[in-house]
């Protein structure tokens, strides 16, 4: 078995890996970063609007 060989039946094995695992869980991964972005943002907008209230009454803060 040449160099070149083993690298395309490794490239192979890992291709049908891929595609059955993207069998298997489908766009349920996609979906799931989409929400916990979305999570994430709204979480960080709600501590960024805490932290500008809180400089907003601290003249000692950086605004």
């Amino acid at each position: 078995m040449t160099y070149t060989e083993l690298v395309e039946e490794f490239g192979d094995l890992l291709l049908w890996t891929t595609e059955l695992l993207f069998e298997t869980v489908g766009n349920v991964f996609n979906y799931a970063v989409i929400v916990l972005g979305f999570v994430g943002l709204f979480i960080w907008l709600r501590l960024q609007a805490k932290y500008n209230r809180e400089a907003a009454n601290d003249p000692t803060k950086f605004k």
